[in-house]
C-alpha cells in the first residue's frame, strides 16, 4: 500500500476520520447540539480529491440534506453551523454524487496502483484547497476493528496506512444515475490480464461495471480485456450482450482469440454471430475454426508478414509498420519462393541493422522448423524448445504457410485458467 501524499507532507492537514464524524452531533453556532450526523455526501466528478458537498443530518426525528456552505466548521466533536438559524432542506442526490457510508464503507474498490480489490475498513478526510475533501482509505483490519469498539476505545486503535484516494475507484453501480469512472489515463497503466483479474476477482455486477466502464471509454482495450477472461466470465458477459455486440467485439480480437471466445458461445447463437463478423475476419475464424484446438491448425494465428524474396528491407520494415499485428507477436516476416512455398524467415531485429535496399534473399534464414496443422501440441511444445523459437510457421501439404504459433499460444495451452490468482498474482490487502 502507498501511503496517502499530501502537497506539503511538513504541513500536512489535520485528519479526520468517517467514523469519528458519522455518528457525531450537529450543532449550532453557540456549540448546542441540534441533532446527529448521519452521513457526508461527496462528488465524484471532478479532478482531483472528491469535495464534500454536504452531509445527511437527522433533527428532531425528521433526516433532511445540510450543505456544505452552511457548515463553518467539521471535527471530533461534531458538525458547527455558520449560523444560529437552521435551514434544512429535503435530501435529493444529485449528478455524481455518493454517500460515503451508504455507499463507499464497508465496500469493495479497485486500487488501480495494486490492481487489486481491496475494501473500505475507514476513509480519510482532510481539509485541502479551501474545502474539505475525501484523501484516503483504510483497507486495513484495524480501521474496522475500531468502528466496531465503543469510540472512545476504538479511537485508541491506531489505523493503518491509508491509500491515496487518487489510486482507488469505487464501485458505484448500486448508485442511482452513477457509473464506474475510470478514465483511459489509468485504465491504460494496467495491462489487459491485469483489468481481466479485476474482473474475474469481482461480483458479477462489478465485474459488468468494469467491462462497461472500459468499453465505453476504449472499444479495443475492452476486447483485449474479454480475450484475457476465463471461461466461465466469458459465457457470462455474452449471455448479457446481444448478436450485435458480441460480433462487435469479436470483431476487434486476433482471429485465434476470437475463436476461443466463439467457442463459449451456444450453438444456436454462433451463426448469427460469425454473420455478422467483417467478410476478412469472419474467414480466418471459420477456417481457425475447422482445426482441432490441441493441434497446431487450433493454436495458431493466421496473421503474420509473408513477403517474396525480392522485398527490400526497405519494403519490409513499411509491411511491418502497416501491419496491425501485436508487436509482440510480430518478431519476424517470412520469405516465400516464386512459387509460394515458404522459404525461411528474418527476424525483425536483422531488418533493422540491414541496408534499406538489400534484399530480403540476402538475409532468409532458410533451415526454419515448419509444423503441419495437424501436429498434436506436444510436438508444437517440444519443436519450439528444442530450437529456442518465440514462434513457428505452420505449412499446409504444398508448403505453403498458413498460419504462425508463437510461444504465448503455447503457454497459454499449458497453464491453466486463472493461474494468475491461483499463484498469487492478484492477491487481497
Amino acid at each position: 500500500m502507498s501511503p496517502v501524499k499530501t502537497p506539503q507532507a511538513a504541513e500536512a492537514p489535520p485528519i479526520l476520520h468517517l467514523s469519528t464524524v458519522v455518528g457525531s452531533a450537529l450543532r449550532d453556532s453557540d456549540g448546542e447540539r441540534l441533532g446527529k450526523v448521519n452521513d457526508i455526501i461527496v462528488r465524484l466528478g471532478g479532478i482531483g480529491y472528491p469535495p464534500i458537498t454536504g452531509f445527511l443530518v437527522t433533527v428532531a426525528g425528521r433526516t433532511s440534506y445540510l450543505g456544505i456552505d452552511r457548515v463553518s466548521d467539521i471535527g471530533p466533536s461534531g458538525v458547527v453551523l455558520r449560523k444560529a438559524k437552521l435551514d434544512l432542506r429535503h435530501f435529493e442526490r444529485r449528478s455524481e454524487e455518493v454517500l460515503l457510508k451508504r455507499d463507499v464503507l464497508d465496500r469493495q474498490l479497485i486500487n488501480l496502483d495494486g490492481a487489486r480489490l481491496v475494501r473500505a475498513n475507514e476513509i480519510e478526510l482532510a481539509h485541502l484547497a479551501g474545502a474539505w475533501r475525501v484523501v484516503g482509505v483504510d483497507t486495513g483490519p484495524r480501521g474496522g476493528l475500531r468502528r466496531l469498539l465503543p469510540r472512545p476505545l476504538g479511537e485508541r486503535i491506531a489505523t493503518g496506512e491509508f491509500l491515496d484516494w487518487a489510486s482507488v475507484e469505487p464501485f458505484v453501480g448500486h448508485v442511482p444515475t452513477l457509473r464506474l469512472r475510470i478514465p483511459h489515463p489509468k485504465l491504460a497503466k494496467l495491462h489487459p490480464a491485469q483489468i481481466a483479474d479485476l474482473v474475474e476477482a469481482a461480483s458479477r455486477r462489478q465485474g459488468e461495471e468494469i467491462i462497461q466502464a472500459v468499453g465505453a471509454d476504449d472499444r479495443e482495450l475492452e476486447a483485449d480485456v474479454f480475450e484475457e477472461l476465463d471461461d466461465h466470465h466469458q459465457r457470462e458477459f455474452l449471455e448479457d450482450r446481444s448478436d450485435a455486440q458480441v460480433a462487435e467485439i469479436l470483431s476487434r480480437m486476433a482471429p485465434d482469440d476470437a475463436v476461443d471466445v466463439i467457442g463459449e458461445i451456444d450453438d444456436e447463437r454462433r451463426e448469427a454471430v460469425l454473420a455478422m463478423l467483417p467478410v476478412s475476419q469472419r474467414i480466418k475464424v471459420r477456417t481457425l475454426l475447422g482445426y482441432d484446438p490441441a493441434e497446431a491448425g487450433g493454436l495458431m494465428s493466421p496473421e503474420f508478414v509473408s513477403l517474396r524474396r525480392t522485398t527490400s528491407v526497405g519494403e519490409a520494415l513499411e509491411a511491418v509498420r502497416s501491419s496491425k499485428i501485436e508487436p509482440e507477436v510480430l518478431t519476424a516476416v517470412f520469405v516465400n519462393s516464386p512459387d509460394g512455398e515458404l522459404d525461411g524467415s528474418v527476424s525483425i531485429t536483422t531488418l533493422v541493422r540491414a541496408e534499406p535496399r538489400q534484399p530480403l534473399s540476402e538475409l532468409v534464414k532458410h533451415d526454419l522448423p515448419t509444423l503441419r496443422p495437424d501436429a498434436p501440441f506436444e510436438e508444437v511444445a517440444r519443436l519450439m524448445a528444442d530450437y529456442n523459437l518465440t514462434c513457428v510457421p505452420v505449412v499446409d501439404d504444398e508448403e505453403q504457410m498458413v498460419g504462425v504459433v508463437t510461444v504465448d499460444d503455447v503457454l497459454e495451452a499449458m497453464l491453466p485458467r486463472g493461474w494468475r490468482r491461483r499463484f498469487g498474482l492478484l492477491g487481497e490487502d
